[in-house]
């Protein structure tokens, strides 16, 4: 049983030693992720191909590697072939009809040949006498050289012939590690998990980093994108998942910063403390899921003044995307279903976010900022080997208890932020209600009595999940979501 891989047209047209490495490298992906499966897999090198030997007969194991061949970047198509040796032009039509009879049957056919070599014969010869005798010594309906119900194909490399009984389409791109290494900012979301896919499909050893905001639940959700993206589209290589406690950055924003300024402000941290990360897995890039004009932060001025924050590169590669491509793609890539659950946790929310920032008011905003916090969350932030996620990508979190009704003893805690609670007070008849924001719940929780039971409210109930169910990681059970 013998797969031939062939290569993306892009690759073909690099120059001759860039082509040979790009081979080199896609040989090194294939033979790591195969051999996972059948041990006994062996890779040939070619100039236009490279050819994969199984050593196993058993369908069950094909159908897998032919899947796995499929999410490897750097392959055009796989070919599902078997290879025999050939004298004469007769032989080829034999051994087609052979093979091919039960195929055809009551369907029409085209038979396209490709060859390579010194032969007595051209391809549109072998054409032309295959077809005809297929179509005069089977039952097929007939020869049909536009859309026809099947095509065969030939291949003729000097006295061996290849006949495809199989094809399936490659990922294209090129083979990871033809390219640097770079730190995807990854907040499990349809666009970080996208853009990722597509530096990955670039050649780019893609590391994650993720910035938490939500607690444990949250860092568990998108450990697990990260890790399915890994697994099936980057397996041939190890990388890093790195975790950031971001909640004190946040904590300071909410308390310090300029209402309009905040998400500017924000990205602006994350570019500084993931330039930190990467300095320290000596990455020289940056990767977001920003597309442009999508929300606030995203405008041509804000992005320009979020760049300045680092000396890093940054790369965008969803900048010119629509929201509804960047979904498209996250379902075809296997994330949408992740995405969808994620909540979207942006950690500020602004009353007026400006669109166009102004580098000098946030850098006055800036200047508010305790000397040592990008220092105390880089020491406190967690390098492991993404393979490590295997066992906590089995877990599943236990969701938060919802309610909407209140009992005699519980407690609401309103956790909106001091705008929101403003402009819409929480009044529940004959039942206390508190005001705790959501980024000093952390902080003030243990002060409460915990002989009592919590509600958490907030307007859309995903910043109430995400604090319930990080109180219920610290040992605290006696929290509920509320929603009236």
């Amino acid at each position: 049983m013998k797969f031939v891989v062939k290569l993306y047209p892009e690759i073909t047209i690099k120059s001759k030693s860039v082509r040979l490495r790009f081979i080199k490298l896609l040989e090194t992906s294939i033979r790591n992720v195969l051999r996972r499966i059948d041990e006994g897999v062996r890779v040939k090198r070619n100039w236009d191909s490279l050819e994969v030997n199984l050593a196993s007969e058993d369908s069950s194991i094909r159908d897998e590697l032919a899947e796995k061949l499929q999410c490897i970047p750097g392959i055009q198509a796989i070919l599902e072939v078997k290879v025999f040796e050939f004298e004469t032009l007769d032989d080829i039509y034999q051994l087609a009809q052979q093979h091919f009879a039960d195929t055809i049957k009551d369907k029409t056919f085209c038979v396209r040949v490709k060859r390579k070599g010194k032969h007595e014969f051209n391809s549109l010869q072998v054409e032309q006498y295959v077809g005809g005798g297929l179509n005069q010594f089977t039952e097929a309906k007939g020869v049909k050289l536009k859309n026809p119900d099947v095509l065969l194909t030939l291949e003729i490399k000097e006295n061996k012939l290849y006949l495809v009984t199989n094809q399936y389409p490659g990922l294209k791109g090129f083979p990871i590690a033809s390219q640097e290494d770079v730190l995807s900012l990854m907040s499990g979301g349809f666009d970080s998990g996208v853009a990722s896919f597509q530096m990955i499909n670039k050649g780019c050893r893609t590391h994650y980093c993720f910035f938490n905001l939500g607690g444990n639940a949250h860092e568990i959700g998108v450990k697990q994108v990260a890790y399915y993206l890994w697994k099936r589209y980057g397996e041939s290589h190890k990388v890093k998942f790195v975790s950031v406690p971001f909640e004190a950055v946040v904590q300071e924003i909410l308390e310090k910063v300029d209402n309009g300024q905040m998400g500017v402000v924000l990205k602006r941290v994350m570019m500084r403390a993931a330039t930190r990360v990467a300095e320290r897995l000596n990455i020289n890039a940056l990767v977001t899921g920003e597309s442009l004009g999508q929300v606030s932060s995203q405008t041509l001025t804000n992005l320009n003044v979020i760049d300045r924050s680092t000396d890093m590169l940054i790369l965008r590669p969803l900048a010119a995307m629509d929201k509804q491509d960047i979904i498209d793609t996250a379902r075809e890539i296997g994330t949408y279903e992740f995405a969808e659950t994620m909540p979207e946790y942006c950690g500020v929310i602004s009353k007026s976010p400006t669109i166009k920032a102004d580098l000098k008011k946030i850098e006055i905003e800036e200047a508010k900022f305790s000397e040592d916090l990008i220092d105390n969350i880089i020491a406190q932030s967690k390098t492991i080997d993404i393979r490590e996620i295997a066992e906590m990508a089995e877990e599943q979190v236990v969701d938060a208890e919802t309610v909407q009704d209140v009992n005699n003893h519980d407690v609401i805690l309103d956790i909106r932020s001091s705008e929101e609670q403003e402009a819409k007070p929480l009044v529940v008849e004959g039942h206390e209600v508190q005001w705790i924001p959501f980024f000093k719940l952390g902080s003030k929780f243990s002060e409460l009595d915990q002989s009592k039971t919590y509600l958490l409210y907030c307007d859309r109930g995903v910043m109430s999940k995400l604090q319930a169910l990080y109180l219920q990681d610290q040992g605290y059970q006696n929290v509920k979501v509320y929603r009236p």
